[in-house]
């Protein structure tokens, strides 16, 4: 399985968002995601969101937290643990991503965009500061049809009644 990270920068009520549309047979081919990238061997999470953060986005993080792992899983891709990460601090200036559109996009009209669905479950869990947690996304090609939060399975697509419930 290989071990990604996954980082949503937040500025003035802002994410910085990466709008995927440069790479061909890419799994967020049309996306709007947060940034990162494969984890190297012999490098932490930790490291790998520096550096992924660096390279993408030309920003160096000067204050981020780990707020939990996603398993994510959508055959035919290769399942994959995401190492996700929520930043409030940097310095540098934006540069170009040869990856996608960078953008500084408001959090209201994120939902309004392509992106996986199980990704509007950790960002609004990353929204309420959920303490850490375990997640599993599994999708019927991009459809969700199963979403695991700390073991129990989250109703769907009623996933903001169990999340009320917890937090």
């Amino acid at each position: 399985m290989k071990h990604t990270t996954l980082c949503y920068i937040e500025k003035d009520g802002k994410y910085l968002m990466l709008h995927r549309i440069k790479k061909q047979h890419d799994v967020n081919h049309d996306k709007w995601i947060g940034i990162g990238g494969h984890i190297e061997p012999n490098e932490t999470a930790d490291e790998c969101i520096l550096r992924e953060a660096k390279e993408e986005t030309g920003l160096t993080l000067t204050s981020f937290i780990k707020c939990g792992e996603i398993l994510f899983d959508s055959a035919p891709w290769p399942e994959e643990m995401m190492h996700l990460y929520y930043a409030d601090g940097f310095t540098g200036e934006l540069t170009d991503c040869d990856e996608g559109e960078l953008v500084w996009l408001d959090k209201a009209k994120l939902k309004e965009l392509p992106a996986w669905e199980g990704d509007f479950i950790f960002l609004e869990l990353m929204e309420r500061r959920a303490p850490y947690f375990e997640m599993e996304l599994h999708y019927n090609g991009e459809t969700l049809d199963r979403a695991i939060l700390n073991g129990a399975p989250l109703p769907l697509p009623n996933w903001r009644d169990a999340i009320d419930t917890l937090y």
